[in-house]
């Protein structure tokens, strides 16, 4: 009998069983990526989930509620900015390139103060020239001054010449008359034999000589009254060169100022002392004070002053009545909005906004602080007579106040005729319930059931559920 057909080839098997083996595991890898997949980005994935299978609310923190802030003051209210009633943006007379600034944003600077410089080469070299040219004025003046003194000293001198000159004019004719008298009487005396003829002609030459002498002293005079007149002249003349040498210095005077007021037009000083509270330009930038655009900067820096700080609020029309010049209002900055600004309503707008169907009103602080800054938001509440009465009087109300947790009335849902609050933990909501009384501005005081700190929903959906797991969103 052939047994060999029914022999088992061992090997055959083998590969056969590899084969198929081989086969399974490559059907279970793809599943084996996608398992560890999911349990990779599981947190994803179960939040992606969530967002389309949990409940979103809004939720809000308890907080203690302080008497002060603005919802627990009666009255007419408006909102408003800090604005300042002196403000400037600085710029210089002059077009030019900034080549020095002295501040920054919150430098205090002082009235005239210098803030910045432009490049100023050109202005003071003019200004140099100015100066030098009124220099050299006032050294013509002086020299005029002491040509004049030199003239008038001349002058003094040949009329005293001239005087000297007439007074021996008169000597030299009283001489010739005594001569001439002396002349006839001996001639006289000769033709009567009395006196010989040698003595007439003595004297008829002494009379020649006296007359000689009259002319020559004449002709001195004359010399010395024209020499007077010459020296009248070289005064007045004199005295015309320092006229124009002091008009000369009036023209440089007049330049040297306009070259000094030209200089001080690249300088930009502070009007007024205050703050920069901007920076409108920085070194190497063109300013120009008549600038529409471009590539040059209209200012420099702009400051204010904080002496001047008030309130720009804009007034419904329909609380216009409650508005009252000189009466008291409270400002409630929204960046500190427990500390309330006793305030003056000072100005009423004469117009009103068409737009926004409201009335500007300014209101002054009473005792302003560091703490005010321009274009911080503010609401201020507009105190009657009433409401000033009782916000004087309520101190012992507010400090009850005070003592109690106040929440938005809109976290409070009444279940069963039992007020109750959805506290949240982690993302779970309890279900809580409270005593409440009625507040002021939509919220309510809570006597117990909560504490300060915890988070309550606000607004809760009518199918929330206590233990319900949700997911939050900060409300207001």
């Amino acid at each position: 009998m052939d047994l060999e057909p029914l022999k088992i080839d061992r090997g055959q098997a083998r590969s056969s069983k590899r084969r198929r083996g081989g086969s399974s595991l490559t059907r279970f890898v793809p599943l084996l990526v996608i398992a560890v997949l999911l349990w990779l980005f599981r947190a994803p994935l179960l939040q992606y989930y969530e967002g389309f299978t949990l409940p979103r609310v809004k939720t809000v923190r308890v907080l203690r509620q302080s008497p002060a802030s603005a919802s627990a003051v009666r009255g007419a209210a408006a909102n408003g900015y800090i604005v300042a009633r002196t403000r400037a943006a600085l710029s210089a007379d002059t077009p030019g390139r900034i080549i020095e600034m002295l501040v920054e944003e919150g430098s205090v600077v002082a009235k005239d103060e210098l803030v910045a410089r432009l490049y100023d080469a050109e202005y003071r070299a003019s200004l140099a020239r100015a100066e030098a040219e009124l220099e050299l004025a006032k050294a013509e003046l002086k020299r005029s001054r002491s040509e004049r003194k030199a003239s008038a000293a001349e002058l003094e001198r040949l009329r005293a010449q001239e005087n000297v000159s007439a007074a021996n004019l008169k000597e030299a004719q009283a001489l010739a008359r005594l001569a001439a008298a002396n002349l006839q009487r001996y001639a006289i005396l000769v033709e009567e034999g009395v006196e010989r003829q040698q003595m007439l002609d003595e004297r008829r030459e002494d009379h020649e000589s006296k007359s000689a002498r009259v002319v020559s002293v004449e002709a001195e005079l004359g010399a010395t009254r024209a020499a007077t007149a010459q020296g009248e002249s070289r005064l007045e003349t004199a005295e015309a060169q320092i006229g124009e040498a002091l008009a000369r210095i009036e023209v440089r005077t007049s330049a040297r100022d306009l070259a000094r007021a030209t200089l001080e037009k690249t300088e930009v000083r502070a009007p007024f002392a205050g703050i920069v509270v901007l920076k409108d330009a920085e070194v190497g930038e063109v300013v120009s004070p008549n600038s529409q655009g471009g590539s040059s900067r209209g200012s420099v820096v702009t400051m204010v002053d904080f002496d001047s700080l008030e309130v720009q609020a804009d007034v419904p029309e329909t609380s216009l009545s409650a508005v009252q010049l000189n009466a008291p209002a409270k400002v409630f900055l929204d960046a500190f909005p427990e500390h309330p600004y006793e305030g003056i309503v000072e100005r009423i707008w004469p117009t009103a906004d068409r737009q926004k169907a409201t009335v500007e009103v300014r209101i002054g602080f009473e005792a302003p602080d560091d703490r005010l800054r321009p274009e911080m938001g503010v609401r201020v509440v507009f105190m009657d007579e009433s409401s000033a009465a009782a916000d004087g009087s309520g101190e012992e109300q507010a400090e009850q106040e005070l003592s109690l947790l106040q929440i938005p009335a809109e976290c409070v849902v009444r279940i069963d005729g039992i007020d109750r609050v959805f506290v949240l933990e982690r993302d779970v909501v309890q279900l809580r319930s409270v005593q409440v009384s009625p507040g002021r501005a939509g919220r309510m005081n809570v006597d117990s059931g909560v504490e300060a700190g915890e988070t309550l929903v606000l607004s809760p959906p009518s199918s929330l559920k206590d233990g319900a797991r949700v997911r939050t969103e900060t409300g207001s």
